[in-house]
């Protein structure tokens, strides 16, 4: 059973990285900065910084999810349901192009198993305060600073790649006059070309607090069935590059959805974006607050429109709000279904 748990463990880590390593770096591609491709190597490389640095600065994140939601101490059969729970969702979503939160996910398959494996030992009255507040709250304010760093930066930076201006001469007699046409290349100002490198270092660092925040949630849940004498950190280790496989191989679908069809992102807003998004999942990791990466980044790139709404993809709004709302109750009841059928 440790074998399965560890297998499964995996599963989920790579379920995760093709359904999140995108969400840190989808603006990069959305903004035409580079290929998908190339922002998903980015990504995962920042992915895989912040996963390793979890067990140090996220060590409050590890005990909710080990012991924090339910407390009592789990067994295999219990561990099984609430990774296969997590996993069909999580994998189900990614075959959908449904940018959907492991957190979310894994809080429901926790509730939904728990409720039937030790339902005394479910810690509902911290619950709310603990998970639920933080992850709708997150989206809020994801939206909210966005949208003033937004305002702020169009303000500051104007973005131009290149323009054409045609002078068409006066002509006396009213005729026709020949067009001339100049072309005249822009050369971008260091404002803007800071803003580049900012928005590449957002970017990462978006992906660098999307591993810290989510690393952990996984380790905690496999690292009481420890195979041939693993360690917490080699457990870590293994977690991080099964994540980093599944972000390469499978990330493009969940990245051209967040890039193309929530909104149309201009670079620098591109930046304020990720900025939003590396700060509160960051600061939720150290403090052990179970922001989800997927609303925290999806709400900053809507907040790109700030009050002008008009932007936004209606439809693609819509599907994303509907598969969040649908992720704990199908991953607390697929968990609950596995664990009657393991019992």
């Amino acid at each position: 059973m440790e074998v399965l748990v560890l297998l499964l463990v995996l599963l989920l880590a790579a379920a995760n990285g093709a359904n999140d390593v995108p969400k840190g770096v989808a603006t990069l591609a959305g903004a035409g900065v580079t290929k998908i491709r190339t922002a998903i190597a980015w990504g995962t490389v920042a992915t895989i910084l912040g996963c390793l640095v979890s067990l140090t600065l996220a060590s409050k994140m590890t005990d909710l999810f080990s012991k924090g939601i339910v407390s009592a101490r789990p067994t295999p059969t219990f561990t099984v349901a609430v990774l296969i729970g997590t996993i069909f969702w999580v994998v189900l979503a990614t075959i959908l192009k449904l940018p959907v939160s492991t957190t979310h996910a894994l809080v429901g398959s926790l509730l939904g198993a728990g409720s039937l494996f030790a339902g005394s030992a479910v810690e509902w009255n911290g619950l709310l305060g603990k998970v639920v507040q933080p992850l709708l709250l997150s989206i809020l304010v994801a939206y909210a600073i966005s949208a003033v760093l937004g305002i702020i930066t169009r303000k500051v930076v104007t973005i131009r790649t290149a323009r054409r201006e045609k002078i068409q001469a006066p002509v006396p007699d009213g005729d026709a006059a020949p067009v001339a046409t100049l072309t005249t290349q822009v050369e971008p100002t260091k404002a803007q070309r800071a803003v580049g490198i900012a928005h590449w270092a957002t970017s990462g660092l978006a992906s660098f607090a999307r591993g810290l925040n989510d690393a952990p949630k996984i380790v905690a849940i496999g690292s009481f069935a420890l195979v041939g004498g693993m360690t917490p950190t080699g457990l870590l280790f293994a977690v991080t590059a099964a994540m980093a496989i599944g972000g390469v191989l499978a990330g493009s679908r969940i990245a051209d959805r967040l890039a193309y069809s929530v909104i149309q992102i201009p670079h620098v807003e591109g930046f304020t974006a990720n900025l939003t998004t590396a700060s509160l999942v960051g600061l939720g990791a150290i403090l052990g607050l179970p922001m989800s990466t997927t609303q925290v980044s999806a709400g900053a790139i809507s907040g790109i429109a700030a009050n002008d709404l008009s932007r936004l993809n209606k439809k693609t709004v819509r599907d994303l709000l509907i598969a969040w709302l649908c992720t704990p109750p199908v991953a607390a009841a697929v968990a609950a279904g596995a664990y009657l059928l393991l019992s």
